[in-house]
């Protein structure tokens, strides 16, 4: 949850509206793309400051140049610039795994993303796949297909059906719930991704890098949701399939795999890129608040708090979102005029939306750890069913309130009770001491074994298994000597 001083300003925004491309069939693959068009490229440029503000903004530095600099050149490919400033390559400072572009030749991929990969062909890949989507125009077949395009609301109707129904509060409240929640992006058909892939390995093939690298860094990301689900399905949690940025990667392995198997071998450029990225921000930040097990710590806001147990959290731009069978939740901020209770009937209003008059039945005020706080529930009519609303609010100072938005099956809000009271503040002391995760590239060293190395991962648990997702390796594979590799270590 990065919020800083624009984030009151975000926060109270309309929903951002975008032809995203996040990351495929039928028909012919075109052999050359029409080239940018003048309505595209204004179109990118006024949404690409909004859309760096929804995904954790810009970052800069060499490792950010080094990304800019592989993926103009992967994207001149495509035919729709024939130059390399005819793109704008970001790389974004978010901790889940994704890539996306937008019409105009923007193109962006996470810091995540970026740590997963092994080597550059794998990166030049992952940029070629959505500059493919751009140049095949998909996010404009998929705007006339279906109208369900904003950031926030793209997933809506399917996420109310996990737990609201398909009702109009439903998807208001929904809608709302997802916001600020880094995994939405525009999902295209499976046709799409398909065809989006097989531009992507013809790009990759055309600079001369090694065109199975597409299959490679998918079969990457296949591991690492795998793992994803694994970790996070602990207790009652389960990662539910919205919440898959690149769906179903496994799937697409072997396809891309058998595409790239006539063409000819290309570089990997493994050495250079992962020197290049060595030092890497890893996981969460401390800018951005940190999620350590269940416990969300925000060292620059002062805050922290507990999810239930069964519950897991994602930690987006705008809102930490918690997730579990029998609830969700959202933790975030909005305008803050000075009086609780008036924040508290203010966030109801908003949730309702414009169609439904959604007001606390009661409205309580008590303390939180010394915090002063206010909170209220709605019960809400969902179909055939019924749903309790609960919004609990905080006031750290005068001017600046938090608050929990939750949702459970009717008589079931007291799950989220240890939640509520659990809000804390930091101490500066506390506060001082948060060092985040960062990748450290090492060689192997005669003796060095997947259990020696994983044992320097900076986790609790599932050293050996992050271990081997974060480097390619099966269950059988070994390190040879000379060999480098990453670890996830706490540095500054």
């Amino acid at each position: 949850m990065a919020f800083s001083t624009r984030t009151l300003a975000l926060a109270a925004a309309a929903p951002l509206s975008l032809a995203l491309s996040g990351c495929i069939g039928g028909g012919d693959i075109p052999s050359a793309s029409a080239p940018i068009t003048q309505s595209e490229a204004q179109q990118g440029a006024e949404l690409h400051p909004q859309l760096l503000a929804e995904f954790g903004g810009a970052m800069s530095g060499t490792q950010a140049q080094y990304v800019e600099q592989v993926g103009k050149n992967i994207a001149v490919q495509s035919g729709l610039g024939n130059a390399r400033d005819s793109f704008t390559v970001s790389l974004v400072d978010s901790s889940v795994n994704n890539a996306f572009a937008i019409p105009g030749g923007y193109v962006y991929t996470t810091r995540q993303l970026v740590a997963l990969m092994d080597n550059e062909a794998e990166l030049a890949a992952v940029l070629g796949h959505e500059v493919a989507h751009v140049a095949a125009r998909h996010s404009q077949r998929r705007q006339q297909a279906a109208q369900r395009n904003q950031i926030g609301g793209i997933l809506g109707a399917i996420a109310s059906s996990i737990l609201l129904g398909n009702s109009e509060i439903g998807n208001t409240l929904s809608r709302t719930f997802l916001q600020g929640s880094q995994l939405l992006t525009l999902k295209f058909s499976r046709s799409q991704e398909l065809q989006a892939d097989d531009l992507g390995i013809q790009y990759l093939d055309s600079a001369g890098y090694d065109p199975d690298a597409m299959g490679t860094v998918l079969a990457s990301l296949a591991q690492q949701n795998a793992l994803d689900a694994q970790l996070l399905g602990r207790g009652d949690a389960k990662l539910p399939e919205w919440a898959s940025t690149h769906p179903d990667p496994g799937s697409r392995v072997q396809t891309a795999l058998q595409k790239a198997q006539p063409l000819g071998d290309g570089v990997t450029n493994q050495d250079t890129f992962l020197t290049r990225i060595d030092g890497l921000i890893y996981g969460d930040s401390p800018s951005q608040g940190m999620i350590e097990g269940r416990t969300f710590i925000h060292p620059e806001l002062r805050l922290a708090f507990t999810a239930p147990s069964g519950f897991y959290m994602v930690n987006g731009t705008r809102a930490v979102s918690i997730n579990g069978e029998s609830g969700k939740a959202q933790m975030t901020l909005a305008q803050y005029g000075g009086n609780l209770e008036t924040y508290v009937r203010q966030q109801f209003a908003a949730l309702g939306g414009e169609n439904q008059q959604l007001a606390p039945s009661n409205l309580e005020r008590t303390t939180v750890n010394g915090i002063p706080a206010a909170y209220g529930t709605a019960r809400v009519n969902n179909g055939n069913s019924q749903v309790d609303v609960v919004i609990f609010a905080y006031e750290f100072s005068n001017d600046r309130a938090y608050h929990f938005a939750a949702i459970t099956p009717a008589g079931r809000s007291g799950v989220f009770s240890p939640m509520f009271n659990s809000m804390r503040r930091v101490s500066d002391s506390e506060a001082a001491g948060i060092i985040p995760r960062r990748l450290d590239v090492v060689t192997v060293r005669s003796g060095d074994t997947v259990q020696s190395l994983a044992n320097r991962m900076a986790y609790d648990s599932a050293q050996v298994e992050r271990f081997r997702v974060l480097n390619s390796l099966g269950t059988n594979d070994v390190l040879r000597a000379g060999q480098k590799v990453k670890i996830v270590v706490r540095g500054r």
